[in-house]
């Protein structure tokens, strides 16, 4: 069974498609479909229920999809670890919420970068759910997510914890509107049991993509948030915004640093892990 074979089968199950995958794997559509009948002439069943142009996963697709992503990862995590042999080169994907990036991955970046020359860092930023699945699905090396975080195939531990501040524009009463990014944040979890403490199930949710677009539209009064302070008070409308402390059971959040447990050791992820405490990190499981 061809690694070849099962990265093509992975995107097009991913990218929704023959067309699509032979596009992102810059190949023509016959290439990919002669790799995937060829695949199921080596296993002997079908992996798609093919419905006109649409494909639908059999029993045995899903199975092997799952088998796909944890060997293409041990591929990927094999050529790492031959690389990081005597020091860390090529490259490693690391997950981020938005606003963590915002503020707390420039600095440790260039910290990594300073101890690995050679390492590449790939950063990703997405919410903490998509975040999660990306690390089970083996499509990020380590991930920074909003806690707390338990799954049985995780690695997690707490780097640090983030007060949430409830933020609105000075000299205006807290709007009807709440703003902030889409289902699957953390941050949005802990807002929406905030309303429901204070009586305030009727609020409107407005969802936005980024933490600039979240606090510009809260600094000129169309909403208000909650919002880690070190972002707020780091943001470009700090002086249009008014921030008010939050009891405890809204306002502390903790982040966590999440591996998958099946993943090789590596030299830049256990690196990023004792930038928090200037020690080398013991790995603690959530589970």
């Amino acid at each position: 069974m061809e690694l070849l074979s099962l990265k093509t089968f992975k995107y097009v199950v991913e990218f929704g498609g023959v067309q699509a995958a032979s596009k992102e794997l810059h190949t023509v559509q016959s290439n990919v479909t002669a790799r995937i009948k060829r695949l199921e002439e080596e296993i002997g069943s079908p992996l798609f229920y093919r419905k006109g142009r649409k494909l639908e996963l059999t029993p045995t697709g899903y199975t092997l999809m799952d088998y796909a992503n944890q060997l293409l990862q041990l591929e990927h995590q094999a050529s790492i670890a031959v690389k990081q042999v005597g020091e860390a080169t090529g490259e490693i994907r690391i997950g981020s919420m938005e606003s963590f990036a915002a503020v707390r991955m420039p600095g440790l970046i260039q910290s990594l970068r300073k101890k690995h020359p050679n390492l590449l860092p790939r950063v990703q930023t997405e919410t903490s759910g998509q975040l999660i699945e990306a690390v089970l699905n083996y499509k990020l090396d380590c991930a920074f997510v909003g806690g707390p975080v338990q799954h049985k195939d995780l690695v997690c531990r707490q780097v640090l914890m983030e007060e949430l501040v409830l933020a609105t524009a000075k000299g205006v009463d807290v709007p009807d509107s709440l703003i902030m990014f889409r289902q699957g944040c953390a941050y949005r979890d802990k807002a929406l049991n905030w309303l429901r403490d204070n009586g305030r199930l009727d609020t409107e949710v407005l969802d936005m993509g980024t933490q600039e677009g979240i606090l510009g539209c809260v600094a000129v009064g169309l909403g208000f948030t909650l919002v880690p302070r070190k972002v707020a008070e780091e943001s470009r409308y700090a002086k249009d915004l008014n921030l008010e402390v939050l009891d405890d059971q809204f306002s502390q959040i903790p982040t966590i640093m999440i591996t998958h447990k099946n993943a090789i050791d590596m030299a830049g992820v256990d690196t990023l892990l004792a930038l928090f405490d200037g020690k080398p990190p013991e790995w603690e499981s959530a589970a």
